[in-house]
């Protein structure tokens, strides 16, 4: 037995049992007696108590994640560094690792590949925002939660990218399958080279495989120098063409040319999860030399000749003048086929690539005047993971050399291939669940939760199949992924959360003491109406069922009025008529408040135009326009933006002519029917300017 279980560190920490093993440390999963919590603790092993460089490694984690606060980071609550122990204190995550649910799957679809590498991306982006780089990025050191929640962990050889030193005596470090090429060879690291790493992640989640395996480490680091992987859509080809070019920017050898920010990958994750048929223009530099010599990778390793490790040697004369010869014939026969192409040839040609459609909307590109001069046919539809109406191929293939008028035929999605869910799996144990699905092809996840008591018991055992997302018998499509929610059985002792709003903090504590609960993250916001250092609301919420001793969150009242943000600018009326009519004031009117107005005298036999400014709290709304008492047009109007998206209401007894722009550019969205808001009539007596009628019921609409 670990002579560690069983024992309270500090007369706090008491240790229940293992729950990871490394090569430096061991982590346990305690129980924080003071702040009545599960944490895990992480020790260092005794064997490397004496070690200077493990100690120096184990202190710089803690450093590391001590300055580091993010959701998707694990957290650190206490440290000690001992002579005769060292122990990190951290957030105990309830999970598996991002490792261990990629061999689960074997291949994840990309929506959670995304999902993940987004969280990943976050948590670096803001590590590096502190000078943090990890250095060792993998999936053994990503936890997933139950929820879906990533969280970064083992900042064990992170360093400040700002620091001038090198560390660990310039030796290669971080994991060989998942680490760059210039952490291969022992040179100095930056946030680029975390980059490469996630890329590594992404390309093994969509995959199901790692770009480079060999039988030793040198040779798998001896690849990430010298060889290009092989490409994604190569092993999965439903994976995307924009995706696939997002991995290989994120796995270019040379760090310049790779994405320089965690934020410029996100930017571009993001982007493919808006629109998944989007590509990107990165071309993918391959080096086709040889690395002729990788930096200190392991001090004792001597296989890398036998791995294929090359040398420099001088080359002999003899294959100097042959390559001179060899050169020589090239420069002749490029030559003669300059000549042929240039003067024999009977005039210019009038190829030209074919496009890529691959990727697009057939019925965009039918619709696209820049195809006109391509015979386009439709050769079938066929079920893809795509959206329905994505080209999925083409023939001829793109940067094809075709003629104008050449036939390009398009295969079609029509969405996914559909399967059905079985119908009988609620009430059977997990274990015959997931087999059943994993015989058909089915993806899915599972979520624990307590059963209904019914009767004083649970409604459904432990590890019994209580529902399923989509449900049971439904029909999906091929790659939906079905949630499994499986019983924990009877819950532990529950309790009822109280209503904390508008108490005190101090208040709302002892409350929650009563109840056997407990005040867990305060947050304060700025409220009119929520008195100062009282509480706005809470999570959870009043009347949810909870674990005894659980924490609620608040958010309390700083008591301050948040400024409304002011929006101004200038409605603009353009009159395309001459009108011996002169325009005496120009009233605008948002919600029956006037919002703007002018009292310069125009002559419309003269002037075309006028400019009303307006002020406003409001984003947006309806804007009724009254020239000389008449209501003349109401506008739907964005004020954020200073920009009228349509005409709403144009009236009929105006005397003046129907045409009104803004300032800035209107959208193109046509108009819709006439408001149904009703009004008062308006008069015509230029007194009434600063009345607030509104556009009669009987108005007609406008389409223009």
């Amino acid at each position: 037995m670990d002579k560690y279980i069983g024992k309270r560190l500090d007369g706090r920490y008491e240790i229940k049992e293992i729950i990871g093993v490394g090569g430096m440390a061991m982590v346990y999963k305690a129980y924080d007696t003071i702040d009545d919590r599960i944490v895990a603790v992480k020790i260092l092993r005794e064997e490397f108590l004496a070690n200077e460089e493990f100690r120096r490694r184990f202190k710089n984690e803690s450093k590391a994640i001590a300055v580091l606060s993010h959701p998707n980071i694990v957290k650190v609550y206490d440290v000690s560094f001992g002579d005769e122990i060292q122990y990190i204190v951290m957030e105990y995550i309830d999970g598996i690792t991002l490792k261990q649910y990629i061999e689960r799957k074997q291949r994840l679809d990309e929506r959670e590949a995304v999902y993940f590498t987004i969280q990943i991306l976050r948590a670096l982006q803001h590590a590096h925002s502190k000078g943090i780089v990890h250095r060792d990025i993998k999936p053994q050191n990503i936890m997933l939660l139950k929820d879906g929640t990533i969280k970064v962990t083992d900042f064990g050889i992170a360093r400040f990218s700002r620091s001038e030193q090198r560390t660990m005596t310039d030796k290669a470090i971080g994991s060989v399958h998942y680490i760059s090429p210039e952490q291969a060879k022992g040179e100095f690291t930056d946030e680029k080279s975390d980059i490469y790493s996630v890329g590594v992640m992404l390309y093994e989640m969509l995959t199901g495989q790692l770009p480079f395996e060999a039988d030793s480490a040198v040779s798998v680091a001896i690849m990430q120098l010298q060889r290009e992987p092989v490409w994604p859509r190569q092993i999965n080809e439903n994976i995307p063409l924009g995706l696939e070019q997002i991995v290989m920017h994120a796995m270019e050898k040379d760090p310049e040319k790779r994405y320089q920010s965690a934020t410029e990958m996100l930017t571009d994750l993001e982007a493919f999860r808006k629109k998944p048929q989007i590509t990107f223009s990165y071309i993918h530099d391959v080096d086709e030399s040889p690395t002729k010599y990788i930096g200190e990778i392991g001090e004792n390793d001597t296989t890398a000749a036998e791995e294929g490790e090359e040398t420099v040697k001088k080359p002999p004369m003899v294959a100097i003048m042959a390559g001179i010869a060899a050169a020589f014939i090239v420069v002749i026969v490029v030559a003669v086929i300059i000549f042929y192409n240039v003067f024999m040839k009977d005039g210019p040609s009038d190829e030209m690539p074919c496009p890529n459609f691959v990727g697009l909307l057939y019925t965009e590109v039918m619709a696209d005047p820049a195809y006109s001069g391509y015979n386009i046919e439709l050769r079938e539809y066929e079920n893809s993971d795509q959206p329905y109406d994505t080209i999925i191929r083409q023939s001829p293939t793109k940067d094809t050399p075709i003629k104008s008028g050449s036939t390009i035929q398009l295969v079609v999605s029509s969405g996914p291939k559909t399967l059905e869910l079985p119908s009988d799996l609620v009430g059977l144990r997990l274990n015959d669940v997931t087999t059943r699905l994993d015989d058909l092809g089915i993806a899915y996840t599972v979520e624990e939760r307590y059963s209904n008591v019914v009767n004083g018991e649970a409604e459904y055992a432990a590890d019994i199949v209580m529902q399923t997302n989509p449900e049971p018998g439904s029909l999906i499509a091929t790659g939906q992924t079905v949630t499994i929610y499986v019983s924990l059985g009877k819950a532990p002792n529950l309790v009822t959360v109280p209503d904390l709003k508008n108490y005190t903090k101090d208040t709302a504590e002892q409350l929650l003491l009563n109840y056997g609960l407990k005040l867990g993250n305060i947050t304060y916001e700025d409220s009119a109406d929520v008195a100062a250092n009282c509480i706005i609301r809470q999570t959870p919420e009043q009347g949810s069922q909870v674990e005894a001793y659980s924490a609620v969150d608040v958010v309390v009242s700083t008591g301050i009025s948040p400024e409304p943000t002011v929006y101004s600018g200038t409605i603009r009326l353009d009159f395309s008529q001459e009108m011996n009519i002169r325009v005496n004031s120009i009233v605008l009117y948002l919600n029956n408040n006037v919002i703007g107005n002018s009292t310069e005298t125009i002559n419309l036999a003269t002037t075309k135009s006028a400019e009303i400014p307006y002020e406003t709290t409001e984003q947006q709304g309806v804007v009724l326009i009254r020239i000389n008492g008449y209501n003349y047009q109401e506008l739907s109007y964005d004020f954020v933006n200073n920009k009228l998206n349509y005409v709403n209401r144009v009236y009929d007894d105006s005397p003046f002519i129907n045409n009104v722009t803004s300032s800035s550019t209107p959208s193109s969205s046509s108009s819709p029917s006439s408001s149904s808001t009703p009004s008062s009539s308006s008069s015509g007596d230029d007194d009434d300017d600063n009345t607030s009628s509104r556009p009669s019921t009987s108005s007609r609409s406008s389409s223009r």
